[in-house]
Order: structure tokens, then sequence, then C-alpha cells
């Protein structure tokens, strides 16, 4: 059984070729050609898609109507972009979390508090503060109607967390964390 591009073009060739080693050589050296061109299609067909570009996110970030940011990193661009593209229409708090959910750390729950005109995001996905944070404000600002606050809230390790994981202090020294990672925690 054949196992690389090359040998399948030779078994595809009438069998007195196979001791050719200029036949050999001509389908390795195609082989690699085609190998480099499927790759390089299939480079091109992944910038059709937020999930998978890479250096066509650019585009992306230019049709959203973003500024490029070269400097971000990718997983943060794509959020960027994927919340832009969700938050089109009407904005009610399924819209909001659809947004905030498609950024890094974005698993949310959403509170109205109709009597504060505000709404309160508290984020439960992972603990701590996002990292793009940032982003996540500014496509709000864009989306939640100007007479509305947004509020964020973040989750963090809870005594009784810690009570519960039954640690020694001897236990817990040897997880060896800094109090910023303990903080974000899940036992």
């Amino acid at each position: 059984m054949p196992n690389n591009r090359g040998d399948i073009m030779l078994n595809d060739l009438p069998s007195y070729y196979a001791d050719s080693k200029i036949v050999r050589n001509i389908t390795a050296r195609e082989a690699e050609e085609l190998d480099r061109f499927h790759a390089a299609a299939r480079d091109v067909l992944d910038q059709f898609f937020v999930e998978t570009a890479t250096w066509g996110l650019a585009q992306w970030e230019r049709i959203c109507g973003l500024p490029v940011n070269e400097g971000k990193p990718i997983d943060q661009r794509r959020s960027v972009i994927k919340s832009k593209m969700r938050g089109a229409g009407t904005v009610t708090l399924a819209v909001i979390k659809n947004v905030v959910d498609s950024y890094q750390n974005g698993e949310v729950d959403i509170q109205e508090n109709f009597g504060g005109y505000e709404v309160v995001i508290t984020f439960i996905g992972k603990r701590g503060v996002p990292p793009n944070l940032e982003d996540v404000e500014a496509t709000l600002r864009e989306i939640v109607p100007a007479h509305l606050s947004v509020k964020f809230q973040f989750t963090y390790l809870r005594w009784e967390e810690l009570d519960a994981a039954e640690l020694t202090w001897e236990a817990l020294e040897a997880l060896d964390m800094t109090w910023d990672e303990l903080e974000v925690w899940k036992p």
C-alpha cells in the first residue's frame, strides 16, 4: 500500500516505469510540488473562516470596521471579529450573552438591573479577569443602548471552596502557586 503521493503516482503508471530512477525522481518532485500546492490552497481556504483565518484576519477586521491590530494575539483578534458579527440587530440579553461568549473566558451570566439602568455581566467560564476585557467593553459600548451602564463581575476562588478541598498547609504549599494563580484555581 503506497504511503505518500509519489508512490501513489508511481503505482498509477505502467509497471515497467517502477525501476526507472528518472521516473521515480520526476514523480517524487511532482508529488512534492502537489503537496505544496495542496497546503497553499488549504491555507487560502482557511482564510475564508474566522475560526481558522491567520494572515486573513486583517481583511476580516476591515470588513467588520475594526482597526487592524497585528500586535494582538490571534485568538483575541478572532474573538473581536466574531463578537462584531454576532452583535448586529436588536440588542437583547441573549444578543449580549452571545457577543460576550465569543470572547476568551467569555462564558457569562447576565442580569438586567432595571432600577439601576445597568446590565451586570458575571464571567463564570474561567476565573479572574479575561485577557481581552478592553475589547469586550468596547464591543458592548457599541451595541448596548447608551442609557444602560455595563458592570462586570469576576469569579475567584472562595474560602468555602478552599476549605472543601481539605488541603493541609503543606499540600497547599506543594501546589507552588502564587497568590494570583491561587485566586483563579479550581480545586
